[in-house]
């Protein structure tokens, strides 16, 4: 893909997204709660969709921010998230975020990627949707679908997602930043599958290299 195709690209794409579902984290983001971002997103590593979006709804009846996150029993949070993958280790990094909030940033998210960054758990992808999606502040979300999007488009050449991000910062207008991963996203879990991608029902394979693709529909 020739960098002057993107425009274009993402211009199909935003047309296309409103009869998608919806990415999970990006619902839940409508309700303008950092930390409901944070831990949605948190939930959502190694976790279906449809099984993270109603963990995060059990979990924020319960406990919407820090402080009332640490008044529940470790059970109540485990048996709220359950069956996110590694629930156990995921409550546990839910109470040490919540506590470290509390006693370094007055009970807030941060809205900076190095301050998000020093929270024990939060990596590059759930820093950065938390700057978009939370504070509504620019950042390069790369997760699986971004970077194997991208990749296969020939838009980069990288051989991970922080590799990506890094050559999506360089390379991607900045006006696009907020947008790529809601766009990507959406259309890697509707049409850009990892698997046996549907090349034959999208709106931009004229403009896509097919890198790495070998079966399609």
């Amino acid at each position: 893909m020739k960098p002057t195709d993107l425009p274009l690209v993402l211009r199909y794409l935003r047309k296309s997204i409103k009869s998608w579902r919806v990415p999970v984290v990006t619902k839940i983001s409508r309700q303008q709660n950092p930390f409901m971002v944070l831990v949605s997103c948190l939930l959502s590593l190694r976790t279906r969709d449809e099984i993270t979006d109603a963990a995060s709804r059990r979990l924020f009846v319960l406990a919407s921010s820090p402080k009332k996150l640490l008044r529940l029993d470790p059970k109540q949070v485990e048996k709220a998230i359950y069956p996110v993958a590694f629930y156990r280790n995921k409550t546990l990094r839910l109470y040490e975020i919540s506590r470290a909030l509390i006693d370094d940033n007055d009970g807030k998210v941060p809205d900076s990627l190095d301050q998000l960054l020093r929270l024990k758990g939060v990596g590059r992808k759930t820093a950065n949707l938390t700057l978009v999606l939370g504070h509504n502040k620019p950042g390069v979300c790369v997760d699986i679908h971004v970077h194997r999007i991208v990749n296969r488009w020939g838009y980069v050449q990288t051989k991970s997602p922080n590799e990506t991000e890094k050559a999506l910062r360089c390379k991607l207008p900045k006006r696009y930043w907020m947008e790529i991963n809601n766009l990507l996203v959406s259309f890697g879990q509707n049409i850009c599958k990892p698997q046996s991608p549907f090349c034959s029902n999208c709106d931009v394979l004229e403009y896509c290299e097919q890198v790495g693709v070998n079966r399609y529909r």
